[in-house]
């Protein structure tokens, strides 16, 4: 035991053997023989040891673990299972073990059904709960869970988890009647249950039910348990609802407010888009301008709005906006060209001129925007009266348009 503890385990190992040939009945001399063997990796010896340790006194939990250790760091995954099965009857914290070992031999079935017996005894553990999750990507085992939480919920009828746990599995396997079941007896059973109003709000949605949507997504918006994704996708359908049901435009924007100040969200830059890709420039403006208050630093809204406005004319907007953009972002060149064309539409030529110079500068790769510089720059010599210099550029932006055909 002094050798061992020093680390000389060569030295350990010979003075057990000769403990051996004293007593060769004693089963914790070859349990001493087998953590030697192990720390010198010798893992043969080491499991015949703690094997014959096993043998003399069956009844010692220790002797089986020390045969366990050798299979694991082994990687001997088969006879783990059999040794852990049996090391299960001593101490039933080795099912754990179990779960863990049918996960990495890829008994999925055994190892969910581990994995519920040990949530409805000692409750849930975040491992369990990540195996569980990999376990339901393969739709095979997806009606014993749904079977599982059926029975859970019938045992357990206050547990919320089990039911937001159920309405995502039928969710996934497109049963939204059965989604809707179960949230209708969240409802019941939990009726401030944020979750049952995720399948309530579709269910609203699928009968045309505006006002009830409503307050469903506001209870969902509301929430701190419910994930932003889930609360974008709900934004997402209810836009849709909007497009035509226009008179719960107001709902929407109020919803929108729900992500105001966070930085993550994107919510009124897609609903902009949605509404740009109708043409409805009103409204994508109303939306990037939304967005553009909580991110005022995001640069592809502004494009979008700068866009917008020159879309509906309105040409003062897009040079306050694009000048003033341009101080926080000298050298982005798009800036630039919106502030030029919007001066030109003012008729302040000179402005416009000198802008736009500055602008194409910034230029690196971008033939597009190359010629639409080359055209603004011939609109604001033709409107200066410099002839000479308005056919260069504009033969210029022809040239370049030929190029990039």
């Amino acid at each position: 035991m002094k050798q061992k503890a020093i680390e000389n385990y060569d030295k350990a190992i010979t003075a057990l053997e000769k403990c051996r040939t004293l007593n060769p009945d004693n089963p914790e001399v070859y349990n001493e023989l087998g953590k030697n063997y192990l720390f010198l990796k010798d893992y043969k010896k080491s499991y015949e040891s703690f094997a014959q340790a096993a043998q003399l006194d069956p009844k010692n939990k220790w002797y089986l673990a020390g045969m366990y250790d050798v299979c694991y760091q082994t990687q001997d995954d088969e006879q783990s299972i059999v040794l852990v099965k049996k090391l299960i009857e001593f101490d039933e914290g080795y099912k754990e073990d179990l779960t863990s070992l049918y996960m990495r031999t890829g008994q999925y079935d055994k190892a969910l059904a581990m994995i519920n017996e040990l949530n409805d005894k000692v409750g849930k553990s975040e491992k369990r709960e990540l195996y569980k999750a990999d376990i339901l990507k393969d739709s095979r085992f997806q009606d014993t869970e749904k079977t599982n939480l059926l029975d859970q919920i019938k045992k357990n009828p206050k547990e919320e988890s089990n039911y937001i746990a159920l309405i995502f599995l039928y969710s996934d396997s497109n049963q939204e009647e059965k989604a809707l079941e179960i949230a209708k007896k969240l409802e019941i059973e939990i009726p401030t249950s944020d979750w049952a109003q995720v399948s309530l709000f579709k269910f609203h949605l699928s009968k045309n039910e505006g006002k009830e949507a409503v307050a469903s997504m506001n209870q969902i918006l509301k929430s701190n348990k419910i994930d932003n994704k889930i609360k974008h996708r709900v934004i997402n359908e209810f836009l849709i609802f909007t497009k035509t049901n226009p008179q719960f435009d107001a709902d929407l924007q109020k919803a929108i407010g729900y992500f105001d100040g966070d930085k993550e969200a994107k919510t009124a830059k897609e609903i902009g888009k949605f509404h740009q890709g109708k043409k409805d420039w009103d409204k994508a403006i109303e939306y990037y301008e939304i967005d553009n208050k909580s991110n005022p630093n995001d640069m592809e809204t502004i494009l979008l709005l700068l866009q917008a406005y020159v879309e509906k004319g309105q040409f003062d907007k897009v040079a306050a906006k694009a000048d003033d953009t341009i101080e926080m972002f000298p050298q982005q060149p798009e800036l630039y060209y919106y502030s030029g064309l919007a001066h030109n539409q003012q008729k302040e030529f000179k402005k416009a001129k000198d802008i736009l110079e500055t602008g194409i500068d910034f230029l690196v790769d971008d033939k597009a925007l190359e010629i639409n510089f080359n055209i603004q720059l011939g609109e604001a010599y033709s409107g200066l009266g410099d002839l000479k210099k308005k056919e260069a550029y504009f033969l210029k932006a022809d040239k370049l348009l030929k190029q990039k055909k």
